[in-house]
């Protein structure tokens, strides 16, 4: 089963994405800041990190950079409102992340999530 680690700082927001993704089958751990979800990933591995760009202590694409050099293989997808500042070449988030603009359905995020773990 794949393991998605899901960072977003929104209570609400990751309760809706998690209980989503767990209803298609997923194992989803959860935490609403960047620091605690890096703090997990460097104690166990995860197949996804599903996180939000704008977050206190430490920002998406800060802990999508220090998962990544953790594990090169960890698929990243960002879901936020400011899908410009991940697509930033200046921005060092990981080349091959996926982006995925709020507003979106959660069938969108599931079918979209699904096809980076098949891939």
């Amino acid at each position: 089963m794949s393991q998605i680690l899901l960072a977003e700082d929104d209570n609400d927001m990751r309760r809706f994405l998690a209980r989503a993704l767990q209803n298609a089958g997923y194992e989803v751990v959860s935490y609403d800041n960047g620091k605690s979800a890096y703090d997990r990933l460097r104690e166990e591995p995860f197949t996804l990190l599903l996180t939000d760009i704008v977050m206190p202590e430490m920002d998406g694409i800060e802990l999508a950079r220090r998962a990544t050099e953790l594990d090169p293989d960890l698929k990243v997808m960002f879901i936020t409102g400011f899908a410009a500042v991940a697509l930033n070449p200046d921005s060092q988030a990981p080349k091959d992340a996926k982006v995925l603009s709020k507003p979106f359905h959660l069938r969108d995020l599931v079918n979209e999530v699904g096809k980076m773990l098949a891939a």
